[in-house]
Formats: C-alpha cells, structure tokens, sequence
C-alpha cells in the first residue's frame, strides 16, 4: 500500500486581475493620502499651541505679567479695560480647558487619519500591534461617524463651558445661540447612532 501523501495548507485563491478601468478609479483612493498628511501638519501645529499656551500658563504662576496678560488676552476672560488682570482660579481654569480642547480635538484628528485611512485608502495591517486603539478592529464608516459625531459633542461642551464660566463677557444671544448648537450636534449623534443602529440590526437587512 502506498503512504498517502499529506496536505499541504490550503492556498488562498490569487485576486481577479481588474480591468483597466475599475483598477483606475479603485486606485483613486490614493488620492485621499495627500489629505490625511495635511491633518498630520495639522496635528502638529495644536501640538505646539498646546505648549505655547502650557509655557505661558507656566510663567504666569511665576509671576510673568506679559504671560498672564497673553492668557487672558487668549480666553477674553475681562471685556473691561480697567481690569488689572491676575491669575485666579477661573483664569486657570479658562486656560485649562483651552488646553483640554486642544487635546479633544487632537484625538478627534487621530480618529480621523488613523480610522479614515484604514477604512478609505488602505490596511494598515495593526492587527497583534500592542499600540493597537481598542476601536480600529471594529472601524468601519458608520462606527467612525458615530465616534465622530460622540468627539464633537465632546469639543461643543467644552465650549460651552468655557462660555459659562465666562458668561459676564457674553451676551444672551450668544449663550442662547451656543446653547441651541450644542443641542444640535447633540441631536444629531443620536439619529446617526439611531440609524446605524437599525441598518445594522437583523430587521434592517435586506
């Protein structure tokens, strides 16, 4: 009798060469690279805002006057031309929250390189990374809107109390105006949730 002869491991089939046509316009994507680049450029210019406003909040504590005025000239904490300004617990907490903006909108701008690359222009082949975000394995257009839409909300209440705390410099136009916008975005992630929600579930299939 003859030994049988083992298996190897099974071969993946070899991708269909596209047509010209299809292999252009699928190939396209590509240009969306440039895109991703310039929010990387834009990455960078928070990252050194964010440490401009850190050094000035810094020398501020130390009793720089031209820092301090920098910073409250930066959160239009005094409308009033006679205000000595000084550094209190509501500039600093102005000042922080400016910074925790930055770092929101920061990580709204990784979301959108990292997830949008992934999911528009190409694998990025993260799969046993230990840096690996938790949320890419899953990443596809409608988790990235939601998460998305959940970063704004987030930036808009940041704002929205940093007008707060600020309100005196406001009129109530304006803090009527910010009030309804938050509601808006607020809103408008829930539909978005809402609506992934039921094309996703098994009653939406078709």
């Amino acid at each position: 009798m003859s030994t049988p002869v083992p298996e190897g491991p099974p071969t993946s089939p070899k991708p269909q060469r596209m047509p010209p046509l299809p292999n252009l316009i699928f190939a396209s994507r590509w240009l969306q690279l440039p895109l991703y680049l310039g929010l990387i450029v834009a990455q960078c210019v928070y990252v050194f805002h964010f440490w401009v406003e850190l050094s000035h909040l810094i020398s501020a504590v130390f009793g720089d006057k031209d820092a301090l005025k920098m910073l409250v000239d930066s959160i239009g904490y005094k409308a009033d031309p006679d205000w000595v300004p000084k550094l209190n617990e509501t500039v600093i907490m102005l000042v922080v929250l400016g910074l925790i903006d930055v770092v929101m909108i920061s990580n709204l701008l990784i979301m959108v390189i990292v997830g949008g690359y992934e999911t528009f222009v190409s694998r990025m082949n993260l799969e046993g990374h230990p840096d690996q975000p938790e949320w890419l394995s899953h990443v596809n257009a409608s988790v990235l809107k939601v998460k998305l839409a959940t970063a704004i909300i987030g930036i808009s209440s940041i704002h929205l109390l940093k007008t707060f705390i600020n309100a005196e410099n406001y009129s109530e136009k304006v803090l009527l105006w910010q009030t309804l916008i938050h509601l808006a975005f607020l809103f408008s992630a829930l539909a978005i949730a809402l609506a992934d929600r039921m094309m996703s579930s098994p009653s939406g299939k078709h």
